[in-house]
């Protein structure tokens, strides 16, 4: 058998995670090949969740005519019912852009790309089946597994009807069902039903818990319960599904309780698991964890010290955005780099329900599990111009500061354009801002950039009562 071919870095999977490290290899001069089992590239991010849901959101948000809605004297809502087409032409755009990007980006690095699905023969060599003619063996020096995850199924609903989807399956709807049950209310979960809602169709959401995205500021996932309520969502908490009936025209869920819903589909948001078993990883010597992840250290090695693995198939927190940072953290490391090998210290989350919601740092209940001492800033948007502008009321943006120098910890934002607005108190954060860095900033007029400004006012009263009592010191302290 002939020799495999050698590359100084491999990469397993081209979503997020594996595009950013294998560039950033390729970019330290390494030899780097991708390899990736699906006939297109970009994983999910790119194909089945983060481009694609948050396209469709847009898409609901113009078709519906929502963020109209609330204008003085304006009904924009459309008048007539949106095809399947309509509802999938520019999320199915956006895809085919992103797919022509990466290609785009390994043409230009000069990286390889081996269509195939890999498994490990030893702890440096991976064969691909399928790659071409037969079977393509390949040698690297080290090795980043970044293949990303799949919906779990739960085996008491039965996927292959055509009623019944999983995350990746809605994208391929067939009919626009009138109503709609989502089992589990994760942010995948919750993000799909205010998309479906937002067409007015009607929502069930069923999950086991009692509250929404509980990490969250608890103003935040309160506030964004009741706004999803309004759209016309049914939450159905401490409840389970324990039977799942398809048939020609509808879906009937049996819940713990001995309720029933009757629906056109079902979306089950049940989770993601990886499939590390297909890698063989007993051939490399690799531990895996529960549900197929990977352990690793803060440089995304696993316990084979060349091996690396970066994205979903090591969990938590499995976003877009981070698996692209551990894509770079292991690359740099595995490389040589190390002064690049480090994860941001402050990692947002943005979630794209209708409104949307985010959140950076501390929250206000983890400051009082430190016993740290903090006063809270909070500015809505119906006192903002900008707010008032795009008819916002329920919106609001929340600064927590260190009540003993007044320096920021935590940010958390709903309304529009949150997932945005988060990050200029994020880059505050890391600057190591405060009230005095907010005070001394000017915004453009109007905007809601400008909350955070009365939300550093909101804070300052808060703790001395009016501006006037405001210890000079703490105008500059910052400064000094």
């Amino acid at each position: 058998m002939a020799e495999p071919q050698r590359y100084e870095v491999i990469v397993i999977g081209a979503g997020p995670a594996g595009v950013n490290a294998a560039v950033t290899a390729a970019m330290l001069g390494k030899s780097v090949v991708v390899v990736e089992k699906n006939a297109v590239v970009g994983g999910a991010g790119a194909n089945t969740g983060t481009l694609p849901s948050k396209t469709l959101r847009e898409t609901a948000l113009a078709l519906s005519g929502l963020k109209a809605r609330k204008l003085y004297g304006l009904d924009l809502s459309l008048r007539r019912e949106a095809t399947i087409p309509e509802l999938l032409f520019h999320e199915r755009m956006v895809k085919r852009a992103a797919q022509t990007e990466i290609l785009g980006l390994f043409q230009r690095t000069r990286i390889p790309l081996i269509h195939g699905a890999a498994r490990f023969l030893n702890a440096h060599t991976i064969s691909v089946a399928g790659a071409g003619e037969g079977e393509q063996r390949l040698y690297g020096e080290v090795i980043i597994i970044a293949i990303g995850s799949a919906p779990v199924q739960p085996p008491l609903f039965p996927f292959a009807h055509s009623r019944v989807w999983d995350s990746d399956e809605i994208l391929e709807l067939k009919h626009m069902p009138q109503s709609l049950a989502v089992v589990g209310a994760g942010i995948i979960g919750s993000e799909y039903a205010c998309t479906f809602a937002a067409l007015g169709r009607k929502v069930h959401i069923v999950d086991g818990r009692d509250a929404l995205l509980p990490f969250l500021d608890q103003e935040v996932s309160e506030t964004l319960q009741r706004a999803m309520m309004a759209l016309g969502i049914e939450f159905h908490w401490n409840e389970n599904v324990v039977s799942c009936e398809a048939s020609d025209d509808h879906v009937r869920l049996k819940l713990a309780s001995g309720r029933e819903l009757v629906v056109d589909a079902v979306l089950v948001a049940a989770g993601r698991t990886s499939h590390t078993e297909q890698l063989n990883p007993e051939a490399a010597g690799l531990l895996l964890g529960k549900r197929g992840l990977i352990p690793v250290n803060d440089y995304f090695q696993t316990n084979v010290p060349h091996i690396y693995a970066v994205g979903d198939v090591v969990g938590f927190p499995a976003l877009a955005s981070t698996s692209a940072e551990q894509g770079r953290v292991a690359a740099s490391h595995a490389c040589g780099a190390y002064l690049l090998a480090g994860m941001p210290p402050l990692l947002p989350t943005g979630i794209y329900t209708i409104p949307e919601a985010a959140m950076v740092g501390e929250t206000e209940g983890s400051l009082k599990s430190q016993g740290i001492d903090y006063v809270v800033g909070k500015a809505t948007y119906a006192e903002n111009s900008r707010g008032k502008i795009i008819g916002d009321d329920i919106g609001f943006l929340k600064l927590l500061f260190r009540r003993e120098d007044l320096r920021l910890v935590g940010v958390h934002v709903i309304g529009e354009q949150a997932t945005e607005l988060v990050h200029i108190g994020m880059m505050a954060m890391r600057a190591g801002g405060g009230t005095d860095l907010f005070l001394h900033t000017c915004f453009n007029y109007p905007t809601l950039g400008n909350l955070y400004k009365q939300a550093t006012y909101k804070a300052l009263i808060t703790l001395y009562g009016n501006l006037d009592a405001v210890p000079k010191s703490d105008f500059n302290h910052l400064a000094n």
